[in-house]
């Protein structure tokens, strides 16, 4: 899609963790485009706010959905208006997340399965639930929010990862000719409260890799309108995911993020 027949896009994009972030970002730059939007965040105050800005910038309308992805009736919500032919989603973008700092071990089974349950069950439910709707119509784009820590050994975040990576793959391939395209899309460090939230420290990290979420979503746009797969932005990333497929397990998997209190 060029820029300008980007610029008239329409439809509604349905944005999960819209209020912060790289959600927010995808929000602002699809609102940009022309969508109206659906934005889902668990914080009704911030929604609200955000949903005032993004229609009074833009002119577009904006439904808010206040839900927790991990809980089976907010869920259940959201999938009902991914599913519905009404107004129908044409843009789904799978982005809520957070992080757990201990390794699995020292996490209980239950932090474990929540973080499980967001970060993989959460986007293949609303997948499931827009993709009924975007075949029918033979047209529909779905965004899903990996990391570049799904090509290395990173505990249970890594793993989740991949599988949205794996599976993303998948869809793309089997779905694009029926007018469906899926994108993973594997940030690697971008400057939002992901880690503030986690109360991790990032000192030790080199200054040119992180990004900002404008940068990071402006390249990840332009990749899902190539029908791409998978979306890694800048070469400097694109190199150091290429690295991790001959370098050894125990070189990838080195460097892990501390809590600020442990680096005290």
């Amino acid at each position: 899609m060029s820029t300008a027949a980007a610029a008239r896009a329409s439809g509604f994009a349905l944005v999960t963790g819209a209020t912060s972030g790289i959600g927010a970002e995808f929000a602002r730059q699809l609102a940009e485009r022309g969508h109206d939007l659906v934005l889902v965040a668990r914080d009704a105050g911030r929604l609200e706010k955000s949903a005032a800005a993004l229609a009074g910038e833009y002119g577009i309308g904006v439904e808010i959905l206040v839900a927790d992805l991990t809980d089976a009736v907010a869920i259940a919500a959201v999938e009902r208006r991914a599913a519905s032919i009404v107004n129908p989603v044409e843009v789904l973008v799978n982005n809520a997340g957070f992080g757990l700092v201990r390794h699995f071990d020292e996490n209980s089974i239950d932090d474990e399965i929540t973080h499980l349950d967001l970060h993989v069950t959460a986007p293949m439910r609303l997948m499931h639930a827009a993709i009924g709707q975007m075949l029918a119509r033979r047209s529909g784009t779905i965004v899903n929010i990996a990391s570049v820590a799904a090509f290395t050994p990173r505990d249970t975040y890594g793993a989740a990862k991949a599988w949205v990576i794996s599976f993303s793959r998948w869809a793309n391939v089997y779905y694009r000719g029926r007018g469906v395209r899926v994108t993973a899309v594997a940030p690697g460090f971008v400057r939002t409260e992901f880690h503030e939230r986690m109360d991790v420290t990032t000192d030790g990290f080199p200054r040119f890799l992180w990004l900002s979420a404008e940068q990071l979503v402006r390249s990840a746009l332009r990749d899902v309108d190539r029908g791409k797969s998978v979306s890694v932005p800048t070469l400097r990333y694109k190199t150091l995911v290429a690295l991790t497929r001959i370098l050894p397990d125990r070189v990838t998997a080195a460097g892990s993020l501390r809590s600020r209190e442990s680096s005290r």
